[in-house]
């Protein structure tokens, strides 16, 4: 399972899949792409560490509005049972009525970098997810950290 095509391949499913649950807002279905030892590192956000917690953000999440990502990879390094993909995103979010008010709705965009591992049941799946923004804060955004 380490011939780079066949991960490529394996890879780009997954990440076609995730973008449809994204969009279906199914945080189970998108937890179970993930690794149980997973750390997702959204922007100017605190790390989701481990599957559980990455569920439960997201059950969250999708009660504000609608989640849409485009993910385009770019690069993939394999080793053995683990991958690392690198490539480029697009969300867009529609706050919903349950939206916070600090959660208006926005699009952002950027680069991403992601470990893949192939696991015991012979599925890959993400360990590191590390989206980076590449849209601007807004004015006065940096004096608020």
């Amino acid at each position: 399972m380490s011939d780079p095509s066949n991960v490529r391949a394996a890879i780009d499913r997954i990440n076609s899949r995730l973008c449809e649950l994204y969009a279906a807002g199914d945080s189970d279905g998108i937890a179970s792409k993930f690794a149980e030892d997973c750390w997702q590192l959204p922007p100017h956000a605190d790390p989701l560490i481990g599957r559980e917690a990455l569920r439960t953000f997201w059950e969250q999440a999708f009660q504000w509005g609608s989640w849409r990502f485009t993910l385009e990879s770019q690069d993939l390094a394999v080793a053995d049972r683990i991958a690392v993909e690198r490539g480029k995103y697009t969300l867009r979010f529609a706050a919903g009525s349950a939206s916070p008010p600090t959660v208006p709705s926005f699009e952002d965009h950027g680069n991403y970098v992601v470990m893949w591992r192939l696991d015991p049941d012979g599925r890959w799946r993400a360990v590191w997810d590390a989206p980076v923004s590449t849209v601007p804060l807004p004015a006065g955004g940096a004096e608020a950290r």
